[in-house]
């Protein structure tokens, strides 16, 4: 499945299946604002990272309303919906399902009930220890309570909602700082009662999230700072790992729940972000072209032309030109009006399949040498009818160059890969893969040189889809996707 509404990276074959990002969160804590409308930018901004269903909930101090769908922000949202949300206050969601069905009801922001009112949260990321939360819910909350809760069905999300509504504390701040260090995985997390906007970061600060400031004085939490600059937010900082804010009348305040130990995603920096996206001070742009650059070193070939798989490959063929002296040039055009198609071709259709979302352009193409660059390989399905198309516009040679290493690893932090056993690299050697691919030769960047592009020790960075060595440990539930291999945890 692509990305949708405008923003497609991976350009897939009708059914393919790509990495897909669990959500995209935003929170906006402004008096004065539209909050709703401030949200519904953000969430745009935000929408690679989650097609499935978009939400919003407000609050003016009193009441939280919250307006939530299945579809696209664009799809979801009109004029007279965001004008219906009122308040100084809002939290936003752009789901992708990695836990739970993708249905209406576990669209986010979930809604659940405090001691003192109702708290609305949004949550990026994947918790490894669903089975130990739900025991502490039928702990604090009683078995009845929990099995009428769940009886549709369990979400991480809405697991930490109910924890939320424990009424042993009087303040969602005091019952989050108790509950945060139980929790285990990577979270994100946006979410609000009545009157104060809150964020956490899990310890491992697996997935991104970054504090910005409005020029009215108000505040803005986001999955990303691209959302950040859509709505006109200037970055204060990111959200430390294992950090807890809180923001209200009386300012941003940090506490700390846990010690920090990074261990950002590596595949944020080669394909999850948008391009114009900063993590860790490093636009993630500089970083994709410095992979394409890295590559041209490991992998270099004489050839006619650089030409990128758009948009994904694009920043990384760019990089690769510069190194190698090569031309760039564009050897596809993507139809930009092509997202999520609900319409199933029918077998003559398929066969054509990608040529829906890209056709070559042969006078670019015929007679050349072709280095073709694209983000990571799956299932190789895209790129092998990808080569073909190439081959039948009349490439001389068509020489594959991939600016991440094999992806060999099932992720549990928020990333849905497609199972261990449908990835192509676990069972095939690389030349096994460019013969499946119908290439003249294949690359993959190294771990080492991908690290490398992103400016970040690779101490702080968690690698575990290319390397198997996970920084958390993975539930046990999901050990059978590791089919019996060893799991090492990163300390």
């Amino acid at each position: 499945m692509a990305r949708g509404d405008g923003l497609l990276t991976h350009d897939l074959l009708p059914g393919e299946k790509g990495p897909q990002d669990a959500c995209g969160v935003f929170g906006v804590y402004g008096p004065g604002e539209e909050v709703s409308k401030l949200s519904y930018f953000g969430l745009y901004a935000l929408q690679h990272r989650g097609q499935e269903s978009a939400g919003i909930a407000t609050s003016d101090g009193q009441k939280i309303l919250v307006y939530k769908d299945m579809g696209l922000v664009s799809q979801v949202f009109d004029e007279a919906a965001l004008e219906a949300l009122t308040g100084h206050m809002a939290v936003g969601h752009a789901r992708y399902s990695t836990a739970g069905a993708s249905t209406w009801a576990n669209a986010q922001p979930t809604l659940g009930p405090t001691k003192n009112g109702t708290v609305a949260l949004g949550h990026n990321g994947n918790l490894t220890n669903t089975h130990r939360l739900l025991e502490l819910v039928a702990e604090r909350l009683g078995e009845d309570r929990r099995d009428e809760m769940f009886s549709g069905g369990v979400t991480d999300t809405a697991i930490l909602t109910a924890l939320l509504g424990w009424d042993r504390y009087d303040t969602i701040t005091e019952t989050a700082l108790e509950l945060l260090p139980h929790v285990e995985g990577a979270f994100s997390l946006v979410f609000m009662d009545e009157d104060t906007l809150y964020a956490a970061r899990d310890p491992q600060g697996v997935r991104p999230l970054v504090l910005g400031k409005l020029a009215s004085g108000g505040w803005v939490v986001a999955s990303e700072t691209a959302a950040l600059d859509i709505v006109g937010a200037v970055q204060e900082r990111e959200v430390e790992p294992g950090e807890f804010l809180t923001i209200n009348a009386d300012g941003v305040h940090s506490q700390r729940f846990a010690e920090a130990a990074p261990k950002g995603c590596v595949f944020e920096y080669v394909y999850l972000a948008r391009p114009d996206t900063k993590i860790a001070g490093r636009a993630v742009h500089a970083s994709r072209v410095e992979m394409g650059r890295q590559l041209a070193r490991e992998y270099p070939v004489e050839a006619d032309m650089v030409m990128p798989t758009p948009e994904s490959g694009t920043p990384a063929a760019v990089g690769y030109a510069q190194e190698s002296g090569i031309p760039f040039g564009h050897g596809l055009v993507k139809n930009s009006y092509v997202g999520r198609t609900f319409i199933q071709p029918s077998q003559t259709l398929r066969q054509l399949g990608i040529r829906l979302k890209l056709n070559p352009l042969r006078e670019q193409i015929e007679g050349k040498r072709l280095v073709v660059v694209d983000d990571s390989i799956v299932r190789g399905n895209t790129q092998r009818a990808v080569v073909a198309m190439l081959r039948e516009a009349g490439a001389a040679e068509v020489h594959l160059r991939i600016s991440s290493p094999p992806i060999q690893w099932p992720c549990f932090y928020g990333i849905d890969f497609a199972t261990r056993d449908e990835l192509i690299a676990v069972e095939h050697s690389v030349d096994e893969v460019r013969q499946h691919l119908g290439a003249d030769s294949l690359g993959y960047i190294s771990v080492d040189g991908m690290i490398a592009a992103t400016e970040q020790p690779r101490s702080r960075l968690c690698t575990a889809c290319f390397t198997g060595e996970y920084p958390i440990e993975p539930p046990v539930s999901a050990r059978h996707l590791l089919l019996n291999q060893p799991v090492e945890v990163s300390s």
